[in-house]
């Protein structure tokens, strides 16, 4: 029997898991920490594929040259490699985008493409990520399934810089829809939340909406400095 791997600590992947361990013959395990993905245990697993569809750490060169890793990047590749896509596209006013299934090699987002798909950038951070793994998990079906071997991308590459937290800063900002971007792209699970500071107080937003009289309407929580 095949074993399949699938890597992430997010908790909205644990559905992910469960639906791929029903409906794809095989032996489905999940990796959620560092220590886990680990060359040793890996090579006791011997994975068919190792399917990453959230990772915020590197993945070891031992790894990837010894076992077929396949990474999923919310950019339509070349376009959009780097850090912090969803935030990038969204900060660059992009309704929709592509998630690009890829094979890991030694460059960043630069390994051949299986395949990619329509993903809408509505809703907060964390709703987008939600609705991608349904998306990501029609993929894997359609990789494994199809056997599809990936092609090298094609075109020029454009890169984007991984943002900061200080990024979150919306008190420069003068575009109402500005603000409700910032304060939605980042409102997601272990992400630094859009802000504000004064001498004494820091805000941070999330939750927010904005209605046609231009009014932003969002949760924050202050803390003292």
């Amino acid at each position: 029997m095949k074993s399949y791997i699938l890597v992430s600590e997010k908790m909205w992947h644990d559905e992910l898991f469960s639906s791929l361990e029903q409906s794809i013959p095989g032996n489905w395990i999940r990796i959620k920490t560092r220590e886990e993905f680990d060359l040793v245990i890996l090579e006791r697993i011997n994975p068919e594929k190792i399917f990453i569809p959230h990772w915020s750490y590197i993945i070891p060169k031992s790894i990837f040259e010894k076992f077929e890793c396949i990474v999923f990047h919310m950019t339509d590749l070349p376009f959009g490699r780097g850090g912090s896509p969803l935030q990038n596209l969204i900060d660059l006013g992009f309704e929709q985008t592509k998630i690009s299934a890829l094979r890991v090699t030694s460059e960043l987002d630069a390994g051949p493409i299986y395949c990619k798909n329509n993903l809408s950038l509505l809703g907060t951070a964390e709703e987008i990520f939600i609705r991608s793994t349904r998306i990501v998990g029609e993929m894997i079906h359609e990789m494994i399934d199809e056997n599809l071997e990936p092609k090298e991308q094609e075109g020029e590459a454009y890169v984007f810089k991984r943002r900061k937290p200080e990024d979150g800063d919306i008190s420069k900002l003068t575009n109402l829809n500005k603000v409700y971007d910032y304060i939605r792209m980042l409102d997601a699970d272990s992400y630094p939340p859009a802000f504000l500071e004064t001498e004494s107080f820091r805000f941070e937003f999330s939750r927010a909406s904005i209605k046609a009289n231009e009014i932003i309407l969002a949760d924050v929580r202050i803390i003292k400095k």
